[in-house]
Formats: C-alpha cells, sequence, structure tokens
C-alpha cells in the first residue's frame, strides 16, 4: 500500500485522529513506539485503509512522495528527539506535522532547524479533545505556505464544519499555529473560571440545587451563552453519583490541574504588554484550588460574612455574558499583539470562524466575533465594536450588582471582578498611575512625561524632596 498520510503515536489523540483521517477516504500508515499497540489498532479496525510498521525507515517507504508525516506525540524533548531520527529518512518538499500542545517558541525553532533540509514543519492546534479528533477538530496550522497547500486536502476533509465552512485555516508561518493554539487555551482557562464562579454564585448565593442547576444552564444554552461549555455543564449537573446517590459534581474533590499553555499565555502576554486579567484569574483560581488542606485550614481560623439575598439568575447570566466578552477581548488582543511582533498577520476573523465548532470554546458568540473583524478587521479591542459596546451598556448594571453581591458575601470571583476591573480601567481616560509614575521618579530617578507637554512629551526628572 502506498500511503497517504503517516501517523507517529497512537494514543487517545493519535488513534482517533488516524481513524479520522481514513474516514474521509486517505489511507494511513501507522508507527507506534510500541509495536504491539501498532498491530493491534491495524488488527481492530481489519479491511480499513492502515498499514501497521515496524521501523521508522518501513513508515517512509509506505508513504507517497511529498510524504505527510504527523506527530501525535508528547510535547517537548520527545518531539525534538523524534525529528531527530525522522530527518535522515526525509527528502526536500517533505512535511512534518505536530499536532501536540508544542511551546510555539520551540516550533519556530524546529521550523527553522528542518528548513536547512528542505523539509517543511508545521506545528498544528488540534482542538476538541478525544471526540473532536475523531469526528471532526478545530485544527491551527502554521507553517510554510508550501506546507499548508501540501496538508489542506487532509486537513480540510477531517476538521469540524460549522455553518461558515471547515473549522480549519492558515494561522501564518512558523510558530503561529501553536501561539493561536496556546491563546485558545487561555481563553478556554477563562471560561471554565467564570463559569465556575457562576455556579458558585447560584449554588452558594441563591441556594440552587444540581437539578435547578442543570435547568438554569440548559435555559442559558438556548441564548447568547450557547455554547459547549454551558451544554456540558449542564449535563455534569445531572449526571448522579452511582456509589453514594445524589449529584457526582458534589462528590468531586475541589483541587484543578492545568498542564501548561494557560500559564504560557501569562507568560506570553507580560512578555507583550498585553494585560489578561481574567485569564491569569483563572490560572490564579486554579493554583489556589491546588491549595485544598491549606484553605480547609484557614476556613476554621478566617471568617467571613453570612450570605444574604439580593441576587437574581439573571444578573448572573448577565454578568457572565459581560465578563466573557472581556476575557476574549483580552484574549484576541494578545493575538494582534503576538501577530505585530513576529510578523504572523493572523486573521482574527478567521480564527474566530474556525472556532464555532470542533473546538472546546465553541459558541454562539464566535458569530459576534466573526462580524466585529468583518467590520473592522484592524479592530484594537473587541469592547470598542458597536455591538459589543451595546451588550455591555445592556448588562453593565446587572454585572456590578453580581460582582457586588459576590464580594459583599465573601463569595470568590477572581476572574469576574477581574473583567470588570479590565472593562473599567480601559474605560478610563485618566488612570492613577500618574501618581505611581511620581512616586517611581521620587525613589528611582525613573523620570517622567508631563500631560501638558503634548503627546511626544520628553521624559523628565523632578527634585522631590
Amino acid at each position: 500500500m502506498s500511503c497517504d498520510v503517516a501517523m507517529i503515536g497512537l494514543g487517545v489523540m493519535g488513534s482517533n485522529l488516524a481513524l479520522n483521517i481514513e474516514e474521509h477516504g486517505f489511507s494511513v500508515a501507522i508507527w507506534n513506539r510500541e509495536p504491539e499497540n501498532t498491530v493491534r489498532f491495524c488488527e481492530e479496525n481489519a479491511g480499513k485503509k492502515f498499514k501497521a510498521t515496524k521501523t521508522l525507515a518501513e513508515l517512509m517507504g509506505t508513504l507517497k512522495r511529498p510524504r505527510r508525516i504527523m506527530l501525535m506525540i508528547k510535547a517537548g524533548a520527545p518531539v525534538d528527539e523524534m525529528l531527530g531520527k525522522l530527518l535522515p529518512l526525509l527528502d526536500a518538499g517533505d512535511v512534518v506535522i505536530d499536532g501536540g500542545n508544542s511551546w510555539f517558541k520551540e516550533t519556530q525553532a524546529r521550523a527553522q532547524r528542518v528548513s536547512e533540509r528542505g523539509v517543511h514543519f508545521v506545528g498544528s492546534g488540534v482542538s476538541g479533545g478525544e471526540e473532536g479528533a475523531r469526528f471532526g477538530p478545530s485544527l491551527m496550522p502554521g507553517g510554510t505556505r508550501e506546507s499548508w497547500e501540501s496538508i489542506r486536502d487532509v486537513f480540510e476533509a477531517i476538521a469540524a464544519k460549522s455553518d461558515s465552512g471547515a473549522c480549519v485555516t492558515y494561522c501564518g508561518p512558523d510558530g503561529a499555529g501553536h501561539f493561536v493554539k496556546m491563546v485558545h487555551n487561555g481563553i478556554e482557562y477563562g471560561d471554565m473560571q467564570l463559569i465556575a464562579e457562576a455556579y458558585d454564585m447560584l449554588r452558594r448565593g441563591l441556594g440552587l440545587d444540581a437539578n435547578q442547576l442543570a435547568d438554569v444552564f440548559d435555559e442559558w444554552n438556548r441564548g447568547p451563552l450557547q455554547s459547549f461549555l454551558i451544554e456540558i455543564t449542564a449535563k455534569i449537573f445531572r449526571k448522579r453519583d452511582e456509589q453514594g446517590g445524589g449529584a457526582l459534581v458534589d462528590r468531586i474533590l475541589d483541587k484543578a490541574g492545568q498542564k501548561g499553555t494557560g500559564k504560557w499565555t501569562a507568560q506570553v502576554a507580560l512578555d507583550l504588554a498585553v494585560p489578561i486579567p481574567t485569564i491569569a484569574a483563572a490560572i490564579d483560581a486554579r493554583v489556589l484550588s491546588s491549595m485544598k488542606s491549606e484553605r480547609v485550614a484557614a476556613s476554621s481560623l478566617l471568617a467571613g460574612p453570612s450570605v444574604s439575598g439580593g441576587l437574581s439568575v439573571q444578573d448572573v447570566h448577565d454578568a457572565l455574558y459581560a465578563a466573557k466578552i472581556c476575557s476574549y477581548a483580552q484574549g484576541f488582543a494578545l493575538m494582534q499583539a503576538g501577530s505585530k511582533k513576529w510578523k504572523w498577520d493572523l486573521d482574527l476573523r478567521e480564527i474566530a470562524r474556525i472556532w464555532k465548532a470542533g473546538c472546546i470554546i465553541r459558541a454562539k458568540f464566535l458569530d459576534s466575533i466573526m462580524r466585529a473583524y468583518e467590520r473592522r478587521a484592524d479592530l484594537p479591542n473587541l469592547l470598542l465594536d458597536d455591538t459589543f459596546r451595546t451588550d455591555l451598556a445592556n448588562v453593565q448594571p446587572q454585572w456590578r450588582r453580581c460582582v457586588a453581591f459576590a464580594q459583599t458575601n465573601g463569595i470568590a470571583i477572581p476572574a469576574f471582578a477581574s473583567s470588570l476591573a479590565y472593562f473599567d480601567s480601559y474605560r478610563t481616560a485618566d488612570l492613577p498611575q500618574n501618581l505611581t509614575q511620581a512616586q517611581r521618579d521620587f525613589f528611582g530617578a525613573h523620570t517622567y512625561q508631563r500631560n501638558d507637554a503634548g503627546d511626544d512629551a520628553p521624559f523628565v526628572h523632578a527634585d522631590w524632596d
């Protein structure tokens, strides 16, 4: 068999992507570090267009030219190790695709490394989890234009489909695809934390039980908050605990994990001087959640207020929508800054489009983001779009009421509060950092600019003491 694509790695994502690729008419050569897994996979899928190979040399020999090899292996050193093994076997024009969650700067270095041999390296975000890999993920490839044209037929075939087309687009050169996936995951952190805080306010603030919460989230999923995450949240509240009865969610330990892409997003935002307080708050919230024993001890020593009424379900709904706008505004501003820094020419409208299906943050809301960038491709911030400005004006009283309620009643809402602070800071012409600059000049002679000396005011120093 002369195969169309090679798949290296048969973990959950690799095996499901291989099935997806084959189902769309392509033959797939398979190699896995454990040969028995390769044989087992092909035996379980007998009659399909898979070919098991024992060595990388055999794998390369089964492929049509130019070769297209997809890596679905652990990010980091394993990717470099595999590249080292593959390069001597590759010819000019061959394409290696890294579909893992790799650090985009490592992808940039790998692209440079293989280009010296005439080989193409594609760093592609793959979002949607196990189900997405099997039935249609959102794909975010970055690499040379030539490499994109080489893999385009496969990627467009296997990608999720929305009413706006296949959920894949060429993101840009070298690390652009993995950068976009990194920001996607950062936005995902923000989304999940905002939903968790909404849940906490409904549970502790309004006393709703799991069944009532499921009904609320089902209702929310029929409006502007319609999304995959809202949909699965309703399903989570309906799941019963088979061991002890009641809702399973109430038996889950409140310690959240993370795999690193959220942290990367925050690090890059600091490097590019782009504020992403909602996403940063979501990362901090996961870290705080991991301090379970310390929090339990503190709960018996640090007193808070008793919860009293004054909040409605609609207030929480509207506040969640407003905070979500701010979270996405931060993520898209970060992508805009990264695009400028590394000259990627990211199409933000296209990125919103390919996130409409397949990926974890797929949502009705992304249609509004698409329209915003259609109206103005160089929009500095989503908060400035007419539609979002109107939406925020309509829900601002409920948003403020919700934040005030939570803080008055001692319910931790770091992401809601950070979103509101971001909004208030962004809309304020005169911030108090004039005092910060005066302090810096006082103790460190760091200088400052006068606000009455024009846009290009020189930096000056004052004798404060």
